[in-house]
């Protein structure tokens, strides 16, 4: 551990206390602390608007465990199981949200591997998987919602399978909803 030397002045005394390892990082996406390799504290993540500027999305306080601050959102129904396991559409407090934004999410939705069979038909476009997150963050049953095929929708849920468990619960009110989430996954041939 690193320890600090103060010298009082009032006694002369000295007094060591431990110093934090904590080193600033800042991003494209976001800034926040870091020690021993981990986020903590409360880290600002951005996203960049049509006009270039860069704006805060939200601030999650990696050491709570908490959402600090999000970006309002469109004032739309989401789709939320209720207590009798079925579906229903309301208006939430906020969404399913992923730790860092979409930028952040983006690290790992871009993360595809072109299907042969899709490059070979020279197949492109968006596939859409939904994926359903429980009130702890735990993301499950990821779905085609909607497919260009040639191998490119189980790419896309293989993909989503593989992203890590950092979703934000949605909320109505306080309490914490299984809700859904539609992640696009992009597939374009270079040059084409």
């Amino acid at each position: 551990m690193k320890y600090a030397l103060l010298f009082s002045l009032a006694g002369g005394l000295l007094v060591s206390l431990p110093t934090s390892a904590q080193k600033l990082r800042k991003t494209a996406t976001g800034s926040g602390l870091m020690e021993k390799g981990e986020k903590v504290g409360v880290w600002e993540y951005y996203a960049t608007t049509r006009d270039g500027s860069q704006v805060i999305t939200q601030k999650y306080d990696h050491s709570a465990g908490r959402l600090v601050f999000f970006r309002p959102f469109d004032d739309v129904l989401y789709p939320v199981r209720t207590p009798d396991g079925e579906w229903s559409r309301m208006r939430l407090t906020h969404p399913v949200f992923f730790v860092g934004g979409d930028p952040e999410l983006a690290t790992y939705t871009g993360r595809l591997s072109y299907p042969a069979a899709a490059e070979a038909k020279n197949v492109q476009g968006r596939v859409v998987v939904t994926i359903t997150v429980d009130t702890l963050g735990r993301a499950s049953n990821q779905q085609v919602l909607l497919g260009i095929g040639a191998g490119c929708d189980e790419e896309a849920l293989r993909v989503a399978r593989s992203i890590p468990d950092q979703w934000i619960p949605a909320r109505v009110g306080s309490r914490a909803v299984v809700s859904k989430i539609d992640v696009p996954f992009t597939f374009r041939l270079a040059g084409r």
